[in-house]
């Protein structure tokens, strides 16, 4: 075999181990994104409140109006859709979306729940979040305020820090 043909056959080799390179990659990263869950945001706040108890973690009572409200858009947007947020959350919170749509129909049931809740935290504007600890006492739940953290300038590690802080007070 001369030179030429010598350094064709390196090239083919070379082509080769960067097409297995290139499908090795693709599959790793494809792999990783399907492994990356969404979140589950309650709505039923019985139901947060059991899935709380039994594991530990605080839930997070987020006050929105998903279909009117630009601040809440903006918060989900640069924090609650971002990958380091989900994973923080699937590790700390159970997550409670309380709405207040104005043009999305909820139920009456869902309605009333949230407007409760709403009451019995103070919320007057929106977005707010409220990290509680629910305690079940005489068929009655009590929270106790952790704190309280709405959108914070800076993304996702900004209002993580500052949940953090709240949360392993």
């Amino acid at each position: 075999m001369d030179a030429r043909s010598a350094l064709k056959n390196d090239n083919l080799k070379m082509k080769k181990m960067k097409k297995i390179l290139l499908v090795f990659l693709v599959a790793l990263s494809l792999n990783g994104f399907a492994q990356q869950k969404d979140l589950v945001w309650h709505t039923d706040v019985n139901k947060a409140i059991n899935i709380s108890t039994q594991s530990g973690k605080p839930l997070f009572l987020f006050f929105t109006g998903s279909d009117w409200c630009g601040w809440c858009k903006k918060l989900v947007a640069e924090v609650f859709e971002k990958p380091e947020f989900k994973k923080w959350a699937s590790k700390n919170i159970v997550l409670v979306e309380l709405d207040f749509p104005k043009r999305t129909p909820i139920s009456e049931q869902l309605q009333k729940q949230n407007r409760e809740l709403q009451q019995m935290f103070g919320v007057r504007g929106y977005p707010t979040g409220w990290f509680v600890t629910p305690k079940k006492v005489n068929d009655k739940v009590e929270f106790n305020k952790l704190g309280s953290q709405g959108y914070v300038r800076g993304g996702a590690n900004a209002w993580i820090n500052g949940a953090s802080q709240i949360i392993n007070k």
